[in-house]
């Protein structure tokens, strides 16, 4: 019997917001394509094909889309989200043996996959600089010994990666609500749990770790040159452009870069690498964008410059435009966590001309108009806030 792959995509990423204010964090584009679709590509490479897939926060949109992919995925619903856990029990009637058992909203790759396939009654680990933000496992020899979920005080930097090779019986023992916690369980209880070294694994905890999941994807792309695109055009390195896009005169790209499909990109613009272009995105003259994501139907006018920037869906950007890395600390929920980025912006937003953004989240349909030469520095801008 072929192992079976479990993706929990029922998650909402509220720690991503305000691009999962609309969309599931699955969901989101990165080198193009949703989370999830990263994560199924790389288990059918890996020569997995009967999954499952489970869903909950916006379940209609998952669905949906995998519906569009015609892959070999079966749906189930997790009605309210209450844990990893509980969410792989949901489809606990659907399992027939072993289950690879993943995250929808992490990046992992096919090698990884097929080493952990191998091992029955294992876990993926990794090492992370901000062990806290995951489960942090301990490991003696070959075995974990112990995993602790998100403790305020990391004493290692090894971190589970939500991937688990779990056997029928361990399957069957699942109490508790999170993953971490019922593996852990069964370590007391005297079960061997491997501990398998992931090759290539990436998670997105904040809006600004989208950046870095970007740079691990983007050179895997499948070089590209559909459009028009004008004789006068430099382009270098690994690039894909999508059918109906037109690259103007004088434009220079350098990849890893990929662009969707009915853009419009320049004259005179530059695209650097790490940059990935949704569908129908139009970029005016003299306008540089360098690591970035650029979702569907953005427009940057002319004179722009854009780095180290999420920037959502319908969002316009005003001429002279700039969002450039910078340092420092952002407010989430009730404390202050340390970023860095150029701008992280929602769907919808409307920006007038020459604003300068530093490290600041802007939520969704905001309009920023008012006096001129406005800056923002480290900061949050609510959804549907209107500066004046």
């Amino acid at each position: 019997m072929s192992l079976q792959a479990v993706i929990l995509a029922a998650g909402e990423g509220t720690r991503l917001r305000p691009l999962t204010q609309n969309r599931p964090k699955a969901l989101i584009p990165v080198a193009n394509k949703p989370i999830i679709e990263h994560t199924i590509l790389s288990l059918l490479e890996a020569g997995i094909r009967d999954i499952i897939v489970v869903v909950g926060y916006r379940k209609e949109q998952v669905m949906r889309h995998l519906a569009r992919l015609s892959l070999p995925v079966m749906i189930v619903r997790q009605p309210e989200q209450l844990g990893t856990a509980h969410a792989l029990l949901c489809a606990r009637d659907r399992i027939a043996g072993d289950a690879l058992v993943l995250p929808g909203d992490n990046y992992i790759d096919p090698d990884s996959i097929r080493d952990i396939a191998r091992v029955r009654n294992s876990l993926l680990y990794t090492t992370h600089r901000q062990p806290s933000n995951f489960g942090v496992v301990t490991i003696e020899g070959d075995a974990i010994t112990s995993i602790t979920e998100k403790p305020v005080l990391a004493s290692r930097m090894t971190v589970s990666c939500g991937v688990y090779h779990l056997g029928s019986d361990v399957l069957d023992r699942i109490t508790r609500p999170s993953l971490s916690e019922a593996i852990d369980d069964e370590i007391r209880r005297g079960t061997k749990i491997n501990a398998i070294k992931a090759h290539s694994w990436q998670d997105a905890i904040y809006p600004w770790d989208l950046l870095t999941m970007n740079d691990r994807l983007l050179p895997f792309i499948s070089p590209d040159r559909s459009g028009i695109i004008s004789s006068s055009v430099v382009m270098q390195g690994k690039i894909s452009i999508g059918t109906g896009t037109r690259i103007g005169p004088g434009t220079v790209i350098t990849g890893p870069v990929i662009i969707g499909e009915d853009c419009t990109i320049g004259p005179h613009v530059v695209v650097e690498p790490g940059t990935s272009i949704g569908s129908r995105v139009r970029i005016e003259p003299f306008s540089v964008v360098r690591r970035s994501i650029l979702m569907d139907d953005a427009v940057i006018a002319p004179h722009c410059s854009i780095s180290g920037s999420v920037i959502g869906e319908g969002c316009t950007l005003g001429e002279y435009t700039s969002a450039h890395y910078a340092g420092g600390f952002i407010a989430f929920d009730d404390s202050a966590i340390r970023a860095s980025c150029g701008v992280i912006m929602g769907n919808g937003v409307f920006c007038k001309p020459s604003v300068l953004f530093e490290n600041t989240i802007v939520g969704n349909e905001v309009i920023i108009e008012g006096r001129t030469d406005l800056r923002f520095s480290c900061t949050r801008i609510p959804d549907k806030t209107r500066v004046m």
